[in-house]
């Protein structure tokens, strides 16, 4: 399916320009299906963009978000993480941030604002997972090798959304016991959920993950057999519940 693609911009309160990428189907019906991509600590990076690419291919609407403003983006492992580290400081920040992204895919004209879903690969997994525990209005929430600890833990009835973590079981920043303490919290709070555990290390669905690893000194590697395997466990989802 061929797809257009634009920046689609809208400012924080405190004047901040978030610059996040658009993707649609060319041949649109009148109303799609919205679905909130939420990078890596990299940034707004290629990985983000084709994985909104992708999803507009699939027949959605996708906005692969800003979430450091500017769409900045590094490969240095200390400045992804001094961004990362900014962004989680105050709970607000990344709580305006995705709610004006939410917004802002909604008024797209073709979009159906009641049929949202979101997805985030390693710190954006963590970013959407904490998006369904504020109770945000979404369908299905996908977190690709994420962190799993919670901004706020989950409460009996707050959360919206239906849970999907494909997780990596050789992952060296989020264990098996933080995956345990994860499905502790989502079962006391009666959460909607579904768990894939991979044969695979942490970024295992980017094709830089390797790469960027070696680079930084980080335990990171892609797997193509997992990375194609948790997207169509995602498809699955979408197509269900959206």
């Amino acid at each position: 399916m061929r797809i257009t693609t634009r920046t689609l911009s809208y400012t924080t309160a405190d004047g901040l320009t978030l610059q996040s990428y658009l993707c649609l189907p060319e041949e649109a019906p009148n109303e799609l299906s919205g679905v909130l991509v939420a990078p890596e600590w990299w940034g707004l990076s290629d990985h983000a963009k084709h994985a909104a690419e992708r999803l507009a291919e699939a027949g959605y609407a996708a906005l692969a978000m800003d979430l450091y403003g500017e769409a900045r983006l590094t490969d240095e492992a200390a400045q992804a993480n001094e961004w990362m580290m900014e962004a989680l400081s105050d709970s607000a920040v990344l709580t305006e941030r995705t709610h004006l992204a939410q917004q802002a895919l909604a008024s797209v004209q073709q979009i159906s604002p009641l049929s949202t879903a979101a997805i985030g690969f390693c710190f954006g997994g963590k970013v959407v997972l904490d998006m369904a525990r504020r109770g945000a209005d979404l369908k299905a929430v996908v977190s690709f090798h994420g962190n799993l600890s919670p901004a706020v833990p989950a409460l009996e009835g707050v959360v919206k959304a239906e849970l999907l973590v494909e997780h990596a079981g050789q992952d060296s920043m989020v264990s098996m016991a933080d995956l345990a303490a994860f499905e502790q919290e989502m079962n006391a709070a009666k959460v909607r959920y579904h768990v894939d555990i991979f044969d695979a290390k942490h970024g295992f669905t980017n094709p830089q993950a390797t790469h960027n690893g070696e680079k930084n000194g980080v335990d990171l590697a892609y797997n193509e057999e997992a990375a194609a395997q948790s997207w169509q466990n995602m498809l699955n989802l979408l197509e269900r519940v959206l």
